[in-house]
């Protein structure tokens, strides 16, 4: 699979799954509807497509400049913290105005669901590496 291939399926089943993570996320902390918290998990999920093929890209050019190959747990715990930390700061403030709440109630919000998603990242990820192989920058 391409580079450029591999990061499309990537972010794309990322995302499609993660849509279901968020809205299940979202309807247990808040007191969002399903329609709110689908429609907002979609949105999100849109905004973190395109931040997933950037901060990947970005990712694989200095994976590939570094000595050690492979993917160790450090690495990729990296990789999950970094990803969800730029995600927070461009997500916080379209919760705040979607769910019609304060950016306290909102970073209360994001950060219940980013301990969902470091998991769900590390995990995802892990899988898609056993399922598609490592990409060249970590052979």
């Amino acid at each position: 699979m391409s580079p450029a291939l591999r990061k499309i399926v990537y972010a794309v089943s990322f995302e499609t799954l993660g849509v279901a993570v968020a809205s299940i996320g979202l309807l247990v902390m808040s007191e969002a509807s399903a329609e709110e918290s689908v429609s907002l998990s979609i949105l999100a999920a849109s905004l973190a497509l395109g931040w997933s093929f950037v901060f990947n890209s970005l990712f694989e050019r200095w994976e590939a400049r570094q000595a050690r190959r492979g993917r160790s747990l450090i690495r990729r715990s990296a990789h999950a913290i970094l990803f969800e930390g730029g995600l927070v700061v461009i997500l916080v403030p379209v919760t705040a105005w979607w769910l019609g709440v304060g950016l306290q109630q909102a970073i209360a919000y994001e950060a219940g669901l980013i301990m969902l998603f470091i998991l769900y990242t590390y995990i995802f990820t892990w899988s898609f590496d056993r399922l598609f192989g490592l990409p060249a920058s970590a052979r």
